[in-house]
């Protein structure tokens, strides 16, 4: 398994909030599995500095990084337009619900 960071930025034009109140349903209804499965480790809103919701943080655990690839495509979030823009980086989780990681 590959560890990844994903920092995926909502749109910003007048209708992203709504947009993503929308699919956050369908989002969350998708990420149960995935949980279950340990495909996604850890994840949350990216706050501005009102606390409104602008993106997302995701720490997630897949084979490879088509397989990541394969989450985005169906991910509601991208698929109803709410994620503008979506960086993905390597990474290896060191601190995780308390404990440290190995």
């Amino acid at each position: 398994m590959v560890q990844f960071l994903v920092l995926a930025y909502d749109d910003t034009d007048a209708g992203a909030p709504e947009r993503r109140l929308a699919a956050r349903p369908a989002h969350f209804e998708g990420l149960k599995p995935m949980v279950e499965k340990g495909e996604i480790r850890a994840g949350g809103a990216i706050l501005d500095d009102k606390g409104a919701m602008v993106g997302s943080a995701v720490f997630a655990d897949f084979p490879s990084r088509a397989d990541l690839d394969a989450w985005l495509a169906r991910e509601p979030y991208m698929q109803k337009g709410v994620w503008k823009r979506v960086e993905v980086q390597p990474f290896r989780i060191a601190v995780l619900a308390g404990a440290v990681m190995p």
